[in-house]
């Protein structure tokens, strides 16, 4: 079943392929995908400055690192593998673009306290992309064939996507624009390498 506000965004995005992807933004407005770990916290709310919205970002990558690590492990399938070892790859190069650039923003590189001195009620490495609690999501993938999985990624990293469109368009801040212009895109490759494979896979 195709969401059809998901699949005109996207398709305006430039996508050449639209698969279903339930949820999107509105995850973020308190909906939930049937089925899926329920969307959490809209962590992005919380931040104002464009340190804090780069803290909250690494946060999340981060998660999404975690989570795509831990999975690796539950699949044989070497096509599901190598996708998910890429996505291990990109998370950790996100976090450290991130550090750049808040290098960038304060003149001195984050602290080992980072991103907790930033943000003290976040744990890093609890949530991840789209929301989602990452235990929540790694409960769910037990006994989930390739397919329910590459379907749940492409829901998490849709809401992502979505979120940074967002936020770029609604930031005032240059910089803050910036850093949701670059995830957006980087989101965008995640979907297009997560479709190709469920393509294959159906």
């Amino acid at each position: 079943m195709r969401s059809r506000a998901a699949a005109s965004m996207l398709k305006n995005a430039g996508f050449a392929t639209i698969h279903s992807m339930h949820g999107g933004i509105r995850a973020w407005e308190g909906l939930s995908t049937p089925g899926q770990p329920e969307a959490g916290m809209a962590f992005f709310t919380m931040a104002a400055r464009a340190e804090e919205l780069t803290a909250l970002a690494w946060l999340l990558e981060e998660g999404s690192r975690r989570f795509y690590e831990a999975a690796l492990g539950s699949f044989r399938d070497s096509d599901a593998q190598k996708l998910l070892s890429g996505l291990v790859t990109a998370e950790a190069r996100h976090k450290a673009s991130l550090e750049k650039f808040y290098q960038t923003l304060t003149g001195s590189p984050p602290g080992k306290g980072f991103p907790s001195s930033l943000l003290p009620d976040a744990t890093p490495g609890d949530y991840m992309e789209g929301g989602v609690r990452v235990s929540e999501a790694l409960m769910w993938t037990k006994g989930k064939s390739t397919k329910e999985f590459l379907e749940l990624s492409m829901s998490l990293e849709t809401a992502s996507y979505d979120l940074y469109i967002k936020m770029e368009r609604t930031m005032e801040e240059e910089n803050a624009k910036k850093i949701f212009g670059l995830l957006a895109n980087e989101e965008k490759r995640h979907l297009e390498s997560l479709a190709s494979l469920l393509d294959k896979k159906a």
